[in-house]
């Protein structure tokens, strides 16, 4: 039922943001408070009996999900960040995009030994950017129970750079 909810408040946007691109607009999902909750309730529910002890919610977009899954499992919230955000200590990670490369940072503190872990994040695309914040966390001792997104862009196989990691999707392209 959430994956009809979410398919008719998706927004495709041609063109976006360069020529052949359809990018999945999200912020009409933002602007429903039903459809929130149900997305929160949704990413958590594979891991509400696995023992999470944190929430890691990547830049930016993984806040605006991961703090409220937090909230309702009842555990600390972590972000992973761009480089230069974070104000103590980090790790970092960097991958490559594209053209170019790019880094991810996490409190050096933020996870560890003992800590059960769901990364979080809206979209799973390449897997650039989710397979670096596994690799942070699993770099600071702490385990992985799986990542959760909002939508997976199947056909880009972003899977395949995340093995040994369970994703769930709410919806696939």
């Amino acid at each position: 039922m959430v994956d009809q909810v979410l398919t008719s408040l998706i927004r495709d946007v041609p063109d976006f943001p360069k020529p052949g691109i359809v990018f999945k607009d999200i912020t009409p999902i933002l602007a429903d408070p039903q459809a929130m909750n149900q997305v929160y309730d949704a990413l958590i529910e594979p891991y509400r009996e696995a023992g999470v002890t944190r929430i890691v919610g990547i830049e930016s977009r993984g806040f605006i999900f991961g703090t409220p899954m937090a909230d309702r499992l009842n555990v600390g919230f972590v972000p992973v960040r761009k480089p230069g955000k974070l104000p103590w200590k980090t790790v970092s990670e960097s991958y490559a995009l594209e053209y170019g490369e790019d880094t991810l940072e996490l409190h050096e503190d933020g996870v560890g030994e003992g800590d059960k872990v769901v990364i979080v994040d809206d979209l799973l695309a390449t897997g650039g950017t989710l397979s670096a914040a596994c690799r942070l966390v699993r770099r600071l001792g702490a385990e992985i129970v799986g990542a959760s997104v909002v939508i997976e862009l199947a056909f880009l196989e972003g899977r395949k750079k995340l093995e040994g990691t369970t994703v769930h999707s709410l919806l696939s392209y």
